[in-house]
């Protein structure tokens, strides 16, 4: 089946779409990970923020979000890739791949030649490098699962 990938800030979004992109993300990250914190952590409703997410026969079956944050040494902007959760049911064909690419796009449109950060879970830092990310620092554990601070200079 073909998907489609999609782009809105949260207000844009209609609540049943909202919903399901959340459910989503709870259901990998909580459920399926079984890593208990606060999902809907506000950074949703950031100024700039986006939600994107690919959608088969209308429903999201992958989905992450695109945030802008202040460079830590400067007045410029950073973007940062997060909450990237795919569907157990699509994964395996190319879908997150797809979403990551597009995002990757996104954050170029959004902020010609700003970096690109996220935070990858190191099992899949060999992934996210495909997407030209690599590491940035060193290894940390956040809800018991390990993660590595990843970067993507600006072009």
């Amino acid at each position: 089946m073909p998907f489609d990938i999609h782009h809105a800030p949260v207000s844009a979004c209609d609540p049943t779409l909202l919903y399901r992109l959340l459910w989503l993300r709870v259901r990998v990250f909580v459920v399926e990970q079984r890593a208990a914190y606060a999902e809907l952590d506000g950074r949703d409703i950031d100024p700039g923020a986006e939600l994107m997410w690919a959608a088969e026969d209308g429903l999201p079956v992958a989905t992450l979000r695109i945030l802008r944050e202040p460079a830590p040494d400067d007045d410029s902007t950073v973007l940062r890739i997060g909450r990237v959760a795919t569907s157990a049911t699509v994964r395996g064909r190319g879908v997150a791949s797809s979403l990551m690419g597009a995002a990757v796009a996104r954050c170029e449109q959004l902020a010609p030649g700003a970096p690109i950060l996220l935070d990858a879970q190191a099992h899949l830092a060999d992934w996210y490098a495909r997407f030209g990310f690599a590491v940035t620092g060193d290894p940390y554990s956040e809800d018991g699962i390990p993660h590595l601070p990843m970067g993507r200079a600006g072009r």
